[in-house]
Parts: C-alpha cells; sequence; structure tokens
C-alpha cells in the first residue's frame, strides 16, 4: 500500500500527499474533467456530474450529484485556481460556502508524481461550523481513502 502523508497547512486546512506512479499529465487531466471525479473519489460523496464543462478552467462552474451523511444533493463549484506548467499543475475551486479543494501535481521523476489534495474551510462562511460538526475530519479520511485509491489505480505489480 502506498504511504500516504499529512502536510501541515495550518489551522482549518486539511492536507495529504502522495506519489502515484503516472505522470503529472495524465494525473491532472482527470481531475480536470470534472465528469471524472466519481473515479478518484474515495469518500463515497461524490456522485454523477450532471453539468458542467469537460474541461476545467479559470472560472468555469460545474455541478456535482453529492450524498453526505445519507443525504443526497447538488452542489455548484467555480474554478479559483487553474495552472497548467510543466514544473506544477494545480486545479482548485470553491463550493457555495467558500471552502476550497484543491488538487497539486508536482513530477517527481521517473514518471512518478507527488500529488496533494486539500479542503481549506479558512475562507468559508461555514469553517467553524465545519470543524464543530466534524466535517474536517470527514474530509481528512475522505481525502486519505481519495488518495489511496488514485495511487493504487496506477500501481504496477513488480
Amino acid at each position: 500500500m502506498t504511504a500516504i502523508s499529512t502536510i501541515d497547512r495550518g489551522p482549518r486546512v486539511v492536507a495529504r500527499s502522495v506519489t502515484v506512479n503516472a505522470p503529472a499529465d495524465e494525473l491532472f487531466a482527470l481531475v480536470n474533467d470534472p465528469r471524472k471525479h466519481g473515479l478518484v473519489d474515495g469518500s463515497g460523496t461524490v456522485r454523477d456530474n450532471v453539468q458542467g464543462p469537460a474541461t476545467l478552467h479559470p472560472g468555469a462552474k460545474f455541478t456535482t450529484a453529492m450524498r453526505m451523511y445519507g443525504v443526497p444533493y447538488r452542489t455548484t463549484c467555480t474554478v479559483t485556481e487553474h495552472r497548467d506548467t510543466p514544473a506544477e499543475k494545480v486545479i482548485e475551486w470553491a463550493n457555495p460556502a467558500g471552502a476550497r479543494w484543491r488538487w497539486e501535481f508536482t513530477p517527481a521523476g521517473d514518471g512518478k508524481t507527488t500529488v496533494v489534495e486539500s479542503f481549506d474551510n479558512r475562507p468559508s462562511k461555514l469553517g467553524r461550523f465545519y470543524e464543530i460538526v466534524g466535517v474536517s475530519k470527514q474530509n481528512a479520511a475522505g481525502i486519505t481513502e481519495t488518495l489511496s485509491k488514485l495511487a493504487a489505480r496506477y500501481e504496477t505489480a513488480g
């Protein structure tokens, strides 16, 4: 099993990292298509994407069917950062409350990529509420499972 690392980005930010046996371009393309988010989601909350572009870009909006605590809902997110350079690839979006989900892909050599996924509720109108009701802890577990699932998708027998 691939090791998942915790990254300290300060209070009210949950961040985890993993090295994946795939090039950054391929991983970025997977997350850059909101219709494919369910392929890597390990939290069990992401359902079908019902609206949005096939490729994200700054300011793009996408609506995703979700389920949390057994309750189905839809959320529309807005891309707040989108960078695609050879050295680093970043996609970040904000939910309606302002919390931000961020993916970072950094080439690690030999066709591998360091992937960081984070949930930042500092800009959220519900940030403190998320802490009180345990959403951040649940997101930490979900991020860990998501990164584990992503790494497993690209593991090779050997």
